[in-house]
């Protein structure tokens, strides 16, 4: 007789600061045999609370009590989300990201109270799943490879896939048959959605640009498209993750004046993606027939800049929304994968990917 899948729900705040994104699985099997299947997704806004978390993020001075206050408050507002999310099933497990407030290795704060969370649901939840990698010595992101493992890899070719969010990662997964998680490779590549996100914020009053119809609309400028691809290539190159102090807010402040709107917009598209193509080019993707470029993120949405890349890749570009996987689901659907396998005393993060020294232990911390 099988047992039932067990129901999870996975959670996601973005470097983005926007929203919260909501994944439910059905989860079948255990370990690294397991399987999931998304039930259902929603995206939620965190309204009110994204000021004081930008505030936090970018490093200004706030009470303790303060911090307290939004912790609490994005429990909560994950435990209502979550709780409306499951209707009146059963959870077994909830999985929560948390905002990541402040990322330098081997220093990293990803800010939410669990507890509230707890005591709505009543099931086991787990969060925190970077610090025993960077415990380990690892850089703690990216760390979503063996979830896309799990999720997108091909029976027959190789797939990459690019997450477009506030800063753009990219996994490289084998051929399913032939490929074992010790051939899979990923890595943090650039500034992506931090810096066109910051651009619409100062210079075109919008929270973000819409459809990428400004970028869509102005013409990339030579030299600011040269200094700012300047900036990523040094981040790409540097194969570590990214946070903290990486959002290229210098360069907009020195090209803003120079440059109108629309233009800047196109400029920062141009260089973000021609640093997503040599980081797909350094692993020759596209090299095989077969590969498959596959995006997710919000940065999905900017017309412009998939556009920008489908010119400059090698291989052909969807979206994991062509393997069921809506693309503002992906990240969501992941929490929920690693923290199953967590559970599951499977190590999340591996070691080509983030550096870590030997064995991380048993990542996250878990009330309930």
């Amino acid at each position: 007789m099988s047992l039932r899948p067990r129901l999870v729900a996975g959670a996601m705040t973005g470097t983005s600061i926007d929203s919260l994104d909501l994944a439910l699985a059905a989860i079948d099997g255990h370990g690294l045999e397991l399987r999931a299947r998304l039930v259902e997704h929603v995206n939620i806004p965190l309204g009110s609370l994204a000021p004081g978390l930008r505030e936090a993020a970018a490093g200004r001075p706030l009470s303790a009590e303060r911090f307290a206050e939004l912790a609490w408050e994005l429990g909560e507002l994950h435990a209502e989300a979550i709780a409306r999310l499951a209707h009146s099933r059963t959870l077994d497990l909830a999985v929560v990201h948390g905002q990541t407030l402040f990322h330098r290795p081997p220093r990293s704060l990803q800010l939410v109270n669990l507890a509230p969370i707890a005591a709505r649901l009543r099931c086991r939840v787990v969060g925190d799943l970077r610090q025993a990698d960077l415990a380990a010595g690892g850089e703690g992101a990216p760390i979503t490879p063996l979830a896309d493992w799990i999720l997108l890899r091909d029976e027959d070719a190789r797939r990459a896939i690019v997450n477009l969010g506030g800063f753009a990662n990219l996994t490289v997964l084998p051929a399913g048959r032939s490929g074992c998680i010790h051939h899979i490779d990923g890595a943090d590549l650039c500034a992506c959605n931090q810096v066109l996100d910051a651009i619409a914020r100062r210079v075109l009053d919008a929270p973000f640009d819409r459809d990428g119809a400004a970028a869509s609309s102005g013409v990339a400028d030579p030299a600011a498209t040269d200094a700012l691809a300047g900036i990523l290539e040094a981040q790409r190159r540097s194969r570590r993750s990214l946070g903290t102090g990486d959002e290229a807010a210098a360069w907009i402040e020195a090209t803003r004046d120079r440059c109108a709107p629309a233009d800047l917009a196109a400029s920062a598209v141009a260089a973000i993606a021609r640093t997503i193509a040599a980081g797909l080019g350094d692993r020759r993707v596209g090299s095989s027939a077969g590969d498959r470029i596959l995006l997710a993120g919000g940065g999905c949405h900017n017309r412009a800049l998939v556009g920008a890349l489908a010119r400059l890749a090698r291989a052909p570009i969807g979206t994991t929304a062509d393997r069921g996987i809506p693309v503002e689901a992906r990240e969501a659907l992941a929490m929920a994968v690693l923290g199953t396998l967590a559970e599951d005393d499977v190590e999340i993060t591996l070691e080509a990917v983030t550096g870590r020294r030997g064995r991380a232990g048993r990542s996250g911390c878990r009330v309930g």
